[in-house]
């Protein structure tokens, strides 16, 4: 039978288009560093998982639609922290990840053939958000050498059409690690408020931000007169290293669209009753968590850092913010050579596994030689993982 279009018309994912290449690498026997996924492998903060050992459940039934009200009232308290003291629970809405509430913005402000307008490289999984909902994603090119912080106004409003609805950023950024400064989101977001558009931000990585700069949100930005043009996704995936529970929330003072939205979680019924439990927990963590887990992925980064600086040809920037690397190396072709690391090549039964970059673009030819790195494994296996890089690039460039 014939599949329909939009199926056909939904990309791969090119972070985990390589693991076949993997799967055969480890039967072979070679060991592989992980470094194309963002799956931390930070333990899970114990307060939210421990009791878990001591429960007797007996009965885990539907939650509300909208999603569990503690979790709820818990997430208000956090971004009152933030200083949105004037957000409630009627502006909060829990979804399966923060995936799903990036692709009910799409489905909720945007009709058939709209556009909205994404800063390349972008997470990648949101072409696929788009193309569910029959939504165009125009892309606006930001350069590594200037570590893909945002072009000019007159750069960003050449993209506008009467088509477009929306702009979606990720602060800090994935797949770049860039932290776009308080001054460029404010200057996004009037340019979107002169423009009537919504600015929907990805705030999934707000933690971990390696300046000095207090924490915060977009939403800080959305003046009473203005209510209604922001979109806040976010998600306890990355924060509190619970990717597996598959909880994120969307935050609006936009009350119709969160009443409206409602409707797309009656449709799926409700977000799983023991994960958001878990996520419901977030009260109980001390802050010294995140202050050790960011701590430790500044380490990390500059792992990264000092590894690149030996490669010679190597076009990168220090990212300010999440633990992703986007950088160019002098290989040609990144998507061939991501896939010869696990076929081809292996330094005492041990290789390296990266994302090849062009996937993170939508503009045709850009990306070619450039690489995400996830700095996501212990300092000493990044070391190793580094080590080998510069082998595999010397020795690409001699065959």
């Amino acid at each position: 039978m014939k599949l329909s279009q939009r199926i056909k018309n939904t990309p791969e994912s090119p972070i985990r288009k390589l693991e076949p290449a993997a799967r055969s690498a480890k039967a072979r026997g070679i060991k592989i560093y992980h470094l194309n996924i963002g799956q931390p492998d930070i333990k899970t903060p114990n307060q939210m998982v421990s009791w878990l050992k001591k429960t007797n459940i007996h009965h885990l039934a539907y939650t509300e639609s909208q999603g569990n009200r503690q979790l709820i009232k818990s997430i208000v308290k956090y971004y009152h922290q933030l200083g949105a003291k004037d957000i409630t629970e009627d502006n909060v809405i829990i979804t399966a990840g923060g995936s799903e509430a990036i692709q009910w913005c799409f489905f909720s402000i945007c009709e058939i053939g709209d556009e909205v307008m994404v800063f390349e490289p972008f997470y990648t999984n949101v072409e696929g958000y788009a193309r569910m909902a029959d939504v165009k994603l125009v892309p606006v090119t930001c350069k590594i050498e200037n570590g893909f912080h945002l072009p000019s106004n007159q750069v960003i409003k050449s993209k506008i059409t009467k088509k477009t609805k929306a702009v979606y950023l990720s602060n800090p950024n994935n797949p770049t690690g860039t932290y776009y400064s308080p001054s460029e989101v404010k200057r996004l977001y009037q340019l979107c408020l002169k423009n009537n558009l919504y600015l929907i931000v990805d705030e999934v990585y707000r933690d971990f931000i390696y300046q000095k700069v207090k924490l915060s949100t977009a939403l800080n930005f959305e003046k009473k007169s203005q209510k209604g043009r922001m979109i806040i996704v976010d998600s306890f995936s990355k924060r509190y290293s619970l990717c597996g529970i598959r909880v994120g929330f969307m935050v609006s003072r936009n009350k119709e669209l969160i009443q409206n939205v409602l409707k797309f979680g009656q449709a799926r019924l409700a977000v799983g009753d023991l994960d958001q439990q878990i996520a419901g927990r977030m009260d109980q963590v001390p802050p010294d968590y995140l202050k050790k887990v960011k701590k430790e992925y500044q380490e990390r980064r500059e792992v990264i850092y000092q590894g690149l600086k030996k490669i010679p040809g190597a076009v990168f920037t220090k990212p300010e913010g999440a633990f992703y690397y986007v950088t160019k190396l002098p290989v040609g072709d990144a998507d061939k050579f991501c896939e010869w690391l696990l076929t081809s090549f292996h330094h005492n039964q041990e290789t390296v596994m990266l994302a090849p970059a062009n996937g993170f673009y939508l503009s045709k030819g850009k990306g070619k030689e450039e690489v995400r790195i996830a700095y996501v494994i212990k300092k000493s296996g990044l070391r190793k993982a580094m080590v080998m890089l510069k082998l595999a690039v010397e020795k690409w460039n001699r065959e």
